[in-house]
């Protein structure tokens, strides 16, 4: 019970800053439910938290949705989401947890180091970013070191970014445990009382970084992602390089 209890709080923030800054439920979530659950059951229920925390703060910010982006990027994660599902069913546990651990460290770098790149346009790069998207999502809860490349590559303006992002994780997720569970590589359910406590959570996340939006800076409600963020893959890191 307290194992479930801790993963709702670790929902509860991820959706508070996700809901503050565009992005944390999977940054937050993946890490430190892999700890928690083993890192295949909690990829499994990141992913359905994703879902639901980002068809419901998608309600709230869906007039700065870009949508045709939306659904280039979407449509692109589908094959992206296959590929991860098949990785899931061939890795051990252990492999999963390094897979895990070095792709939350790798957004956390790419969020904070990126240098300036290269302006993109087309429609090209933003399919590759679903793609890799998709499959980063499935593999390991986190889609986001795709996106925020190609946000700065093709220099999305962060408003809009940030609330088209909640249509884009609400989709991987949900293409995620489809794939999965079609292709066999789902592990043990949760609890069959825990969706319900997702969605409290999320509901009452959404709500409180809503309040949050306008009194907390962007950066520091996302360097506290990061720095979660960077400790959880971190110690998921390590937890699956000692035991391969």
């Amino acid at each position: 019970m307290m194992i479930w209890g801790v993963a709702a709080a670790a929902t509860l923030v991820g959706t508070v800053l996700q809901r503050v800054s565009g992005t944390g439920v999977g940054l937050v979530c993946a890490p430190i439910l892999a700890l928690l659950l083993g890192s295949a059951q909690g990829v499994l229920v990141t992913n359905a938290t994703t879902t639901v925390s980002g068809f419901l703060i998608m309600l709230a910010v869906r007039r700065d949705v870009d949508w045709a982006r939306a659904g280039i990027i979407c449509l692109a994660a589908v094959p992206g989401a296959m590929a991860g599902a098949v990785v899931v069913r061939a890795l051990p546990p252990s492999w999963l947890q390094v897979v895990l651990g070095a792709i939350v460290l790798l957004g956390v770098l790419t969020t904070v180091a990126l240098p300036r790149l290269p302006e993109v346009h087309g429609r090209g790069p933003m399919a590759l970013a679903g793609a890799v998207g998709g499959l980063f999502n499935t593999t390991a809860g986190v889609a986001a070191p795709a996106m925020v490349i190609y946000s700065r590559l093709s220099r999305w303006d962060h408003r809009s970014f940030a609330a088209t992002l909640q249509p884009i994780f609400m989709t991987m997720g949900a293409l995620s445990v489809i794939t999965k569970t079609v292709l066999g590589a789902a592990p043990t359910t949760p609890p069959s009382w825990f969706p319900l406590v997702v969605v409290a959570t999320v509901l009452l996340g959404a709500r409180l970084g809503g309040w949050l939006v306008t009194r907390v800076p962007t950066d520091r409600a996302r360097a506290l992602a990061l720095v979660l963020a960077g400790t959880g893959g971190a110690v998921t890191l390590a937890r699956g390089l000692l035991t391969l």
